[in-house]
């Protein structure tokens, strides 16, 4: 559907085969399906959203990642490796989004629940992003995104930093002076930022496939209610990726 003022939400997922630390990822196993699937279907439960484009690179390596794309009826845009911003900007002007949801390849755990709060809160209005990474409570994995892709041309023009390419919104929420920041706030009974539920390493894909065994049988559209009440019930699970560390930003 779209905003009763016309604006098209278009998410976009950020996602290549040639990650450093875990080459191939995107499209490894959760349940005998691609992780990028996974994703994709707990993304299709946000009424909210218009339309999913993935946003891959020009590596023949991707190729994989477009046919999975194709096959799921979800937009595919293929542009820079390294300047990710340019490839999630030119992705969401291909299919004509005004405001851009953003999510990376290796959060399989979003939930639907949570990005649908943080799409909530920017159309309030009078923001100019809106995240759920500026407070310190959810686990790493359940970052959504929010702001106009005006904004992200914007950014595209003002800064050539590696690390803002890369990493696509860095320079809206670091300079709060020129940009009008929102932040959701994490509920008390799921405040657990010590968690790991992004896949960025074997160990980190190990941990979120048990979670998937738990909960997607029973349950195929679990919350992160249910993520965090099955991890208290098994704590041995996040020990699974405790040593792991998330790589800095700058």
């Amino acid at each position: 559907m779209e905003l009763s003022n016309g604006m098209k939400i278009v998410s976009t997922i950020e996602a290549r085969m040639g990650s450093s630390r875990f080459p191939g990822k995107t499209l490894a196993p959760i349940l005998g399906r691609p992780m990028l699937e996974v994703l994709i279907e707990r993304l299709e439960r946000v009424p909210e959203i218009d339309e999913i484009v993935v946003a891959t690179t020009a590596e023949p390596e991707d190729d994989a990642i477009e046919a999975l794309a194709r096959q799921l009826d979800v937009g595919c845009f293929r542009g820079s490796s390294d300047d990710v911003l340019d490839r999630v900007l030119r992705a969401a002007q291909a299919h004509g989004a005004d405001v851009i949801v953003e999510i990376t390849g290796d959060c399989p755990l979003i939930d639907p629940p949570t990005v649908r709060e943080v799409i909530a809160l920017f159309r309030t209005g009078g923001y100019d992003y809106v995240s759920n990474i500026q407070c310190e409570g959810y686990p790493r994995g359940l970052d959504t995104q929010v702001f106009p892709t005006r904004v992200l041309a914007e950014v595209a023009s003002l800064t050539q930093d590696p690390a803002d390419r890369e990493h696509v919104s860095l320079y809206i929420y670091e300079h709060p002076e020129r940009y009008r920041l929102g932040v959701v706030e994490t509920p008390a009974d799921v405040r657990r930022r010590n968690l790991r539920l992004t896949v960025d390493t074997p160990e980190d894909l190990e941990l979120v496939d048990g979670i998937y065994e738990r909960l997607y049988p029973v349950k195929p559209d679990f919350t992160l209610d249910d993520v965090v009440a099955v991890l208290d019930a098994h704590p041995e699970l996040a020990e699974i990726n405790a040593d792991i560390r998330q790589k800095a930003l700058r």
